[in-house]
C-alpha cells in the first residue's frame, strides 16, 4: 500500500527546508544516508505515532528560479493539491500575513485535501500571540512551531498524522509481479508500455505530460501475470505555467510504493539527470528491484562496438548506488531487445524472492572471515557470531556481532559484496542489519 505523501507549501525563507531536515535530525526518518545515493533529497521517509508517511519539500522540485514568488507558490499548491494526501503550508510568524500567504490560501481552501497550517519562527511562548492574524486564512488553527530548534514539532506531526485519509487495503495477487515505469518525461515510458504490451493502449506524443494519470494495465506473458504502472506524464492545469518534469515526482514515488520492480527509463542521448537520481535513489532506498532501461538506443549518435560498454560505465558512475541493476538497451520505436524487459523483470523479481539457509550464510562468513579478517578498532576486533535471513523483497539479513560499534560500513559492503558473489541477488538491495549477541552462539 501506498504511504501518505505530505507536501509542504510556503513561500521562500519561511523555514520549509528547515523543517524538513529538523524531521529527519530528530530521528524521526527512517532513512539512513546511503553513500552514493544523492544528499539533496526533495523526499523523507518518516514514522511518527506508527504512522509511515513520505513528506516533499517542493522548495526542492527546483521551481524556476526565475519565476516571480507568488507564481512560484501558485505552481508549489497546484502540485500539492494534485498529488498530496495532506499539505502541510508554511508561514512566517515574524514577518506576518502576506498577500502570497492569502493568495495560496484561497486555492487551498478550494480543495478537498486536508491543510495543516505552521506558523514558524514562533520560538517562545511570548511569541506565540502573533499566530493569531493566520486565523483569517480560514485553514483551521495554526500551530506554532520554530523548525530551527524542534519547538512543538510534535504537535505538529500529530496534526499530519491525525489528517491521513483511511486507505483501504490493495487486495495483490502474491503471484502477480507490479512493474512501475518511470523517469522523466519523454524519455519513451508510454512508448515501452505499448511496446511491451504489443498495443496502443496508452496515448503516445512527443509532448511531455500527455499521459494525464498513472494507468495500471494487467497482462500475462508466458504464464507469469504482470502490472505495468505506467506514469509517464502529469496533469497540466489551465493557466498554470508548470514545470511538468519537476511534477512527476510525487506520482513515480507513489507508482514506486506499489511496485515490485521499477524500470528505470533513461533516455540514450539525453543521459541522466539529478532528478532521476533522486526518483532512483527512492526506489533504491525502498528495496524495490531495479532494471535501469536505456531507451532510443536506435538513435544514439555514432555508435560502435563499445558504445554500450562507455554508456555502462557512465551509468555506475552516476547510480554508485544501483550497480547490482541489470541495465537494457532498447528501441521502443523499433522494438529492439523491448520482450527482453519483462525476463528481467521476472529475473529480478526471483532474486528478490530468494532464501538462503543459515548454515549456507554461515559457511560464508566463516569463508569471508578467514580471507578477510576485520580490523581491529581502538584496540578491539569485531567478531562475527552468525549471520540469518530475516525476509525477502527485498532480502534482508542479519548479523550478530561481538560489539555492533565496531562494525565499519566498508566491512559491511565486503560482506554485501561476498553475497552477491555467492548468490546473485542481481537487480535488488540487500539489507545488512547489525546486532549485538553473546559470543558463546558462534556459527550456530
Amino acid at each position: 500500500m501506498s504511504k501518505p505523501i505530505v507536501a509542504i507549501v510556503g513561500r521562500p525563507n519561511v523555514g520549509k527546508s528547515t523543517l524538513f531536515n529538523q524531521i529527519g535530525k530528530k530521528r524521526v526518518s527512517i532513512v539512513d544516508d546511503i553513500p552514493g545515493v544523492t544528499r539533496d533529497r526533495i523526499y523523507l521517509d518518516a514514522e511518527w505515532l506508527n504512522h509511515e508517511f513520505t513528506m516533499i519539500d517542493t522548495g526542492g522540485i527546483e521551481f524556476d528560479e526565475s519565476n516571480h514568488i507568488l507564481k512560484s507558490m501558485r505552481q508549489q499548491a497546484q502540485l500539492a493539491m494534485d498529488e498530496a494526501d495532506v499539505i502541510l503550508f508554511l508561514v512566517d510568524g515574524r514577518t506576518g500575513l502576506t498577500a502570497a500567504d492569502e493568495e495560496v490560501a484561497r486555492m487551498l481552501r478550494g480543495t478537498k485535501k486536508p491543510v495543516v497550517l505552521g506558523v514558524n519562527k514562533i520560538d517562545s511562548p511570548q511569541r506565540e500571540m502573533d499566530i493569531y492574524e493566520f486565523y483569517n486564512l480560514g485553514l483551521g488553527d495554526p500551530i506554532p512551531l520554530s523548525a530551527s530548534n524542534a519547538r512543538n514539532l510534535g504537535d505538529l506531526l500529530d496534526a499530519i498524522v491525525a489528517s491521513f485519509p483511511e486507505h483501504e487495503e490493495e487486495q495483490k495477487d502474491e503471484d502477480e509481479i507490479s512493474i512501475a515505469v518511470i523517469g522523466r518525461p519523454n524519455v519513451g515510458k508510454s512508448s515501452i508500455v505499448n511496446a511491451i504490451l504489443g498495443e496502443e493502449r496508452v496515448i503516445v506524443s512527443d509532448v511531455p505530460g500527455t499521459t494525464r494519470d498513472a494507468i495500471d494495465t494487467h497482462f500475462t506473458k508466458d504464464g507469469i501475470k504482470f502490472t505495468l504502472i505506467d506514469t509517464a506524464g502529469m496533469r497540466r492545469r489551465g493557466k498554470i505555467d508548470e514545470p511538468v518534469e519537476r511534477y512527476s515526482v510525487m506520482r513515480s514515488l507513489r507508482a514506486i510504493d506499489r511496485a515490485d520492480v521499477v524500470l528505470m527509463m533513461i533516455n540514450a542521448y539525453e543521459g541522466i539527470t539529478e532528478q532521476d537520481k533522486k526518483i532512483a535513489g527512492y526506489a533504491h532506498e525502498s528495496g524495490k528491484g531495479v532494471v535501469i532501461v536505456v531507451n532510443k538506443w536506435d538513435i544514439y549518435p555514432d555508435k560502435d562496438d563499445k558504445s554500450t560498454l562507455r554508456f555502462t560505465e557512465e551509468l555506475r558512475d552516476e547510480l554508485g548506488f544501483l550497480q547490482y541493476a541489470p541495465v537494457l538497451y532498447t528501441s521502443a520505436l523499433t522494438g529492439q531487445r523491448v520482450s527482453r524487459v519483462t525476463e528481467l523483470v521476472k529475473y529480478v523479481a526471483e532474486q528478490q524472492s530468494m532464501r538462503i539457509r543459515t548454515s549456507v550464510l554461515n559457511d560464508l562468513i566463516r569463508d569471508a572471515v578467514s580471507i578477510n579478517p576485520p580490523p581491529m578498532h581502538r584496540g578491539k576486533r569485531l567478531k562475527i557470531l552468525f549471520m540469518t535471513q530475516a525476509d525477502i523483497r527485498p532480502p534482508k539479513f542479519i548479523i550478530f556481532v561481538n560489539d555492533p560499534e565496531l562494525m565499519h560500513f566498508s566491512y559491511l559492503r565486503f560482506i554485501e559484496n561476498k553475497l552477491r558473489e555467492s548468490f546473485g541477488f542481481e537487480g535488488t538491495p540487500l539489507q545488512l542489519i547489525v546486532r549485538a549477541r553473546d559470543e558463546e552462539e558462534e556459527y550456530r
